[in-house]
């Protein structure tokens, strides 16, 4: 019986996480198009895409993003939930409120931010002209789109990793805090010494949740650029997942967009491993 009860778990994974992985390594080792004409083709799409400048390419404009991205809203996110963490009226009001960027649809927040950005009237280059810059075409440069982009993931993102952040602090026992105050530590030191090594593990699971969405990356980039999957006139920031969808589904290349598909995956590990090695040494940890 309780092989029975935990199976549909392990069957939904196998039929939607387990298949798709053995079914895309199949198909990446062949030549399948739309007409589905299939042609053994061994690692040749692999190869291809290693000399593929506009792989590397879709790659880089990927992890700029991620790094970009990823490093202020963890930083944003654990500072947020740490104000978050402490008694004020209407708390609740308030902790509900940070999730309404995540609620918010996709299309939406691409419409605002790109009226945010816009070359010649957005209210981002209006505050820069003020400063004597001048205006930016973030949707034609590459590192400025990186950074637009950037902050759209950071607007929606930040107040959901500040609530898993939240739920870790208000798990550490209050006797740790009551003590240090005994001994004179202030705020600061209590939220450096006590706070993040005992928040370690919930930081290893945000860090890892980001890395995944963060090169995974598609809705953002895809909706500041009009729902075209090309990443600006030159690829300029492009991800690896538009590169996918791409291949597959406009140039009907479904055996290179496999091979491109676990080409990320292997990304995903590596940039997890790291984080993953880089969070655990926070308190201390080898």
């Amino acid at each position: 019986m309780p092989y029975a009860l935990v199976s549909p778990y392990f069957i939904l994974f196998a039929a939607f996480g387990l298949f798709p992985l053995a079914f895309t390594l199949y198909y990446s080792l062949y030549d399948y198009d739309l007409a589905g004409t299939t042609e053994w083709a061994g690692l040749d799409n692999y190869a291809a895409l290693l000399a593929d400048d506009d792989f590397w390419r879709a790659v880089v404009n990927t992890v700029a993003m991620f790094l970009i991205a990823t490093v202020p809203q963890m930083l944003l996110a654990l500072f947020l939930a740490n104000a978050l963490n402490k008694r004020f009226r209407f708390r609740l009001a308030i902790r509900m409120s940070v999730l309404l960027p995540l609620v918010t649809s996709v299309v939406a927040v691409a419409v605002v931010f790109t009226q945010l950005y816009a070359r010649d009237w957005g209210l981002v280059n209006w505050i820069l002209g003020a400063f004597g810059v001048e205006n930016t075409n973030w949707r034609a440069e590459r590192v400025p789109s990186w950074i637009a982009i950037a902050t759209m993931v950071d607007w929606r993102w930040t107040g959901y990793n500040a609530i898993i952040f939240l739920a870790g602090m208000q798990t550490i026992p209050r006797d740790l805090y009551e003590a240090a105050a005994i001994d004179g530590a202030s705020r600061r030191r209590q939220f450096w010494q006590i706070t993040l090594p005992m928040l370690r593990p919930t930081m290893i699971f945000v860090v890892l949740n980001s890395t995944i969405g963060g090169l995974t990356l598609f809705s953002e980039p895809t909706t500041f650029y009009n729902g075209n999957v090309d990443g600006g006139s030159q690829g300029q920031f492009q991800t690896v997942a538009m590169f996918i969808v791409k291949q597959g589904f406009r140039e009907f290349d479904y055996g290179y967009a496999a091979a491109a598909a676990w080409l990320l995956f292997l990304l995903i590990l590596i940039g997890a491993a790291i984080n993953f090695l880089f969070v655990r040494r926070i308190g201390g940890t080898k």
